[in-house]
C-alpha cells in the first residue's frame, strides 16, 4: 500500500476501499479526503432538503398548472452538483477552522491537515475551487434563489464555532445544512411562503436528530478538549430527546406537505419514515460507536423515501 506523507494515505474515520483509492491519482486523495468525497453521507443528507422541496413545489405547481418536468430534472440534477460542491467546501473550511481541535481528537488526527498531507493555503485554495462550483450552480436559479443562496453562508461560516460557545451546535448545523428546503422552493416560485418555511424547520431538527447520534462517536475526546455537543447534553436522556426530535419533524414536515396540497403518497413516504425513525431510536446504543456511526447513516435512507412519497404524489396529480 501506498505511503503517503508518513501515512497510507487513508484516514481513520473512512472506508479504505473507497472509490477515491482506486479511481483518484494519490497526490489527489488529501482534497477528496477534505471534501469527503469517500464519506458520501454528508452531501446525500445535504441534498434530501432541496428534493424534499423541489418535489413539494412541483406537486404545487402541478395544481395550479405550472409543472415542467424538465425545469424540476434540470434543478435536482442541479442541487445533486451543488450539495457535493458545497458540503465539501464547508466541510474544508470547517477543518481549517478546527485544525488544532483534530490533532487531539483520534478519529480526526489522521485527516489531510492535522497529518500535514495538507498545508492551510492548499486547503483555502480548494475551498474557493468548491465555491466557486458552487456559485454556477446557483447562478442558473431566479435572482431570488440567487440571493437567498448567498445568505446561507452567514451560517455556513458561523457553524464550526458553534461548539465552543453553545451546547447546540447541532442546531447550527441544521440551520445551514437545511437550507435547501426553502432553495427548492424558492427556484421554482421564486419567493418562499408557509409550506417550505416548515418544511426547512422540519428539516432542522431532523438534522439535530441525526446529528446527535453522530455525535456519541467522539463524546468522550470531546469532553476532553471542552467540546460541546448535544450527545454530551443529553447524555443518558438521548433516547427520549429523539422521540421529541423526531416526532416534531414528522409533525412539521406532515403541515408543510398540508399546505403545499401534496397527495397520499407522500403522506405514506413520512409514515415509512416513522418506522424507520422508530427502529433508530429501538436500537441506539450510545456507548457504541460504530452502531452510532450506521444508524447515522441510515438516515439517507429517511431521505430517499420521503422523497419518493413526494415524487410519486406528484406523478398522480399529472394530467
Amino acid at each position: 500500500m501506498q505511503q503517503i506523507g508518513g501515512t497510507n494515505g487513508r484516514v481513520a474515520d473512512a472506508p479504505s476501499n473507497n472509490w477515491v483509492y482506486r479511481v483518484l491519482p494519490p497526490w489527489l486523495w488529501p482534497y477528496a479526503q477534505l471534501a469527503r468525497w469517500d464519506r458520501p453521507i454528508g452531501w446525500q443528507l445535504l441534498m434530501w432538503p432541496c428534493f424534499w422541496s423541489a418535489a413539494m413545489a412541483a406537486n404545487a405547481a402541478a395544481y395550479v398548472g405550472q409543472f415542467s418536468g424538465g425545469e424540476l430534472i434540470f434543478h435536482l440534477v442541479l442541487y445533486f452538483i451543488g450539495s457535493v460542491a458545497m458540503r465539501g467546501a464547508g466541510c474544508t473550511y470547517n477543518d481549517l477552522v478546527d485544525h488544532k481541535i483534530d490533532k487531539e481528537v483520534a478519529r480526526t488526527r489522521s485527516r489531510p491537515l492535522p497529518s500535514g498531507r495538507v498545508t492551510r493555503t492548499q486547503a483555502k485554495v480548494f475551498i474557493v475551487l468548491q465555491a466557486l462550483v458552487g456559485l454556477l450552480v446557483v447562478l442558473q436559479l431566479n435572482w431570488f434563489s440567487v440571493i437567498l443562496g448567498v445568505v446561507s453562508l452567514a451560517i455556513v461560516a458561523l457553524y464550526p464555532f458553534a461548539k465552543r460557545f453553545t451546547d447546540w451546535p447541532q442546531f447550527f448545523l441544521g440551520l445551514a445544512f437545511s437550507w435547501g428546503a426553502l432553495m427548492g422552493w424558492a427556484a421554482i416560485f421564486g419567493s418562499l411562503s408557509l409550506a417550505p418555511i416548515l418544511l426547512y424547520v422540519a428539516s432542522v431538527v431532523w438534522t439535530i436528530g441525526y446529528d446527535t447520534i453522530y455525535a456519541h462517536q467522539d463524546k468522550e475526546d470531546d469532553e476532553l478538549i471542552g467540546v460541546r455537543s448535544t450527545a454530551r447534553l443529553f447524555g443518558d436522556k438521548t433516547k427520549q430527546w429523539l422521540v421529541g426530535l423526531y416526532g416534531l419533524t414528522l409533525v412539521l414536515a406532515s403541515c408543510a406537505f398540508l399546505v403545499a396540497g401534496v397527495g397520499l403518497f407522500a403522506y405514506l413516504g413520512l409514515l415509512i419514515a416513522a418506522g424507520m425513525f422508530a427502529w433508530q431510536i429501538v436500537a441506539l446504543d450510545i456507548n457504541d460507536g460504530d452502531q452510532c456511526l450506521a444508524l447515522f447513516k441510515s438516515n439517507n435512507r429517511v431521505g430517499l423515501i420521503i422523497f419518493l412519497g413526494l415524487f410519486l404524489s406528484l406523478l398522480f396529480v399529472l394530467p
